[in-house]
């Protein structure tokens, strides 16, 4: 019988828990590769079959239990990408356990709270220094009983009251142990994945069985791999968007996952890999269309005119192809002749720095920038976005490659309700998707929820032909102007920053006359820039200095172009201090902390705005 991308949607739409995923490619295809990791002590790629996996996920099975864990004991588990993170995972989730992932580039006293808040038995990491670093923040964490390292560790050198456990000496006391005969339920909680904290404590997401695999299904009825295709992983699995759609899915599928070897080497793994599908942060796009917008100016003015040419013909198809107006061009009439040349040329440049196979492009996370997304699915690699949250396990909505509106984030999923706020606008949901509420906090799940039960997004958008939906912003983030506007502030950040010359930018203007800007600048590009107007790069007074002002508000003014006139900042503040999670400025999902930003430059907003009313 055929191997067929139903077929194996059929077979998962069976299966209501997501132990059951692997288990049931091993029936299927035992031999098929499920994950794909360099070993760096060999230098080279291991592939891992579905059977392989299975059996490593035994000995991590046997091992939790001679713990003696009961049913719903929690796990924290911050790991890389990789093996290990997948067997920790499955292996609890078969045992009835609930894994709690960590964010590996959160800072040490966000991950003891969420340790001691989730009530966690014990914490699997790869580094003993990511334990030491926890257990000095000094925070209370009196459920935590062991700590298991998936590398090696060194002599105890902390009171730390917890028993410490190298992988094979911890993996060892599973031997001869059989596995728990344990029931696992679809309403039984997987997970609890905490949320950023944009404000204040994150807040532990409580997900079931039930609420991902419906995710799941409903996402394979909009999006479906292929049978051969690889998942190159990069996002971390500890965001619900890559654990649902680059994990989960992937593996149910029969897919395999090949992990990328570090984020500076995403462009060689890209290469190498291969990949028929990623998903990816609209970051990851725009800086692949920043590079390829630096070559492109320094190129022939005949290689400039190809390359646009090229996305200009290529947009008009993908319009046509999705049901979009038409920007009509003077030699329009010359498309069909030419797209074929153009394709093979500009196009195909392009699609090799993904490695030449890509057919699955997925953005999530934040929206993409229109630029970009016009660039991309001109040249042949139409980016499919889409719209979701932790709460909702996570995808809401999204496009696919039979429609694909990339101003929006197209259609809501197959058996997901959604409906916009009469008064506010907000985008509200009701689906088994939805989270079973906060870990611990009645008050905050009640808050979350409208009287009739539908999940409120905190969003605000609008519906497009009745059925495409668009995010106009968050309702606490949008800014009112004094004189009444309203403007969205992450698109404005996300247009300023495909500039090359600034890695971060800052939109404010709540209650105040007009918008201004704080952008942290690019030392390379900043060195570069300064030389030509004369000052010295490495004096902060440079930074101050009129003609560097007016080149830098020239330059955001050309990135915000097609926002309406009164979203334009007319006044902006430099800095080459980056905002990090370190100096609590960016939450682990690389969100703008907003309030801690407004307290940081509180007399540079000020003094932007002296003798305005």
């Amino acid at each position: 019988m055929a191997d067929t991308a139903q077929l194996r949607f059929e077979a998962l739409a069976q299966l209501k828990t997501l132990d059951q995923y692997i288990p049931n490619r091993v029936k299927i295809a035992p031999h098929a590769e499920a994950l794909r990791q360099f070993d760096r002590r060999t230098n080279s790629w291991e592939r891992i079959s579905y059977r392989d996996l299975s059996e490593r996920i035994h000995a991590w099975r046997c091992a939790f239990t001679k713990m003696g864990l009961p049913k719903g004991a929690r796990v924290a588990v911050l790991l890389p990408n990789g093996v290990e993170a997948i067997c920790c995972d499955q292996a609890a989730l078969a045992n009835g356990l609930v894994t709690v992932p960590l964010h590996a580039i959160d800072t040490a006293g966000s991950s003891a709270f969420i340790i001691a808040d989730s009530q966690a038995s014990v914490l699997v990491t790869n580094e003993q220094s990511r334990w030491d670093a926890i257990f000095l923040t000094g925070t209370a964490m009196p459920t935590l009983t062991d700590v298991i390292f998936t590398e090696d560790i060194t002599p105890e050198n902390l009171k730390d009251n917890v028993r410490r456990w190298d992988l094979e000496h911890w993996l060892a006391t599973g031997h001869n142990i059989e596995e728990p005969n344990i029931v696992i339920e679809e309403d039984d909680l997987a997970a609890i994945v905490y949320t950023s904290g944009t404000t204040g404590r994150p807040k532990g997401v409580m997900l079931t069985h039930k609420n991902v695999v419906s995710n799941v299904l409903n996402t394979l009825r909009t999006v479906v791999p292929q049978p051969g295709d690889i998942f190159l992983s990069f996002l971390p699995l500890s965001h619900t968007f890559e654990r649902m759609a680059g994990y989960y899915l992937a593996l149910g599928m029969g897919c395999t996952i090949a992990f990328n070897r570090s984020i500076p080497q995403l462009s060689e793994d890209f290469r190498i890999i291969r990949p028929h599908v990623i998903i990816s942060v609209p970051r990851i796009y725009e800086r692949i269309y920043a590079k390829v917008q630096e070559k492109l100016a320094k190129s022939s003015a005949l290689s400039r005119f190809m390359f646009n040419w090229a996305v200009e013909v290529g947009w008009r198809n993908f319009c046509k192809k999705n049901g979009l107006k038409l920007e009509k061009g003077c030699c329009e009439f010359l498309d069909p002749i030419v797209w074929p040349i153009l394709k093979s040329t500009v196009s195909k440049t392009l699609l090799n720095q993904f490695g030449g196979r890509l057919n699955i492009a997925i953005s999530g996370g934040a929206a993409l920038n229109t630029k970009v997304a016009k660039t991309f699915c001109g040249l042949g690699l139409p980016i499919i976005q889409g719209y979701g949250m932790t709460e909702s396990s996570p995808i809401i909505g999204g496009n696919s490659l039979s429609y694909n509106r990339p101003h929006t984030v197209g259609k809501p999923l197959p058996n997901t309700q959604v409906r916009l706020d009469e008064e506010t606008g907000e985008i509200q949901v009701k689906s088994d998707s939805i989270m079973k509420g906060y870990w611990n906090r009645p008050e905050d799940t009640q808050a979350a929820f409208t009287e009739d039960g539908w999940l409120k997004t905190g969003d605000v958008g609008l519906f497009e032909d009745h059925e495409f939906l668009r995010i106009i912003g968050r309702i606490k983030e949008i800014i009112v102007t004094s004189t009444g506007e309203k403007v969205p502030p992450a698109d404005m950040e996300m247009a300023i920053e495909i500039d090359p010359l600034f890695d971060q930018a800052f939109v404010i203007g709540e209650n105040r006359p007009f918008i201004s800007t704080i952008v942290v600048l690019n030392k390379d590009e900043w060195s570069r820039l300064a030389k030509t107007l004369g000052v010295d790069p490495d004096d902060p007074e440079s930074l101050l200095a009129n003609a560097v002002k007016t080149t830098i508000l020239k330059r955001i003014k050309t990135a915000v172009k097609d926002f309406p006139q009164y979203a334009t900042p007319r006044n902006v503040t430099m800095t080459l201090d980056p905002w990090t999670i370190d100096n609590e400025l960016l939450t682990p999902t690389l969100k703008l902390k907003r309030k801690n930003l407004n307290n940081k430059f509180a007399a540079q907003i000020q003094a932007m705005y002296v003798g305005h009313r």
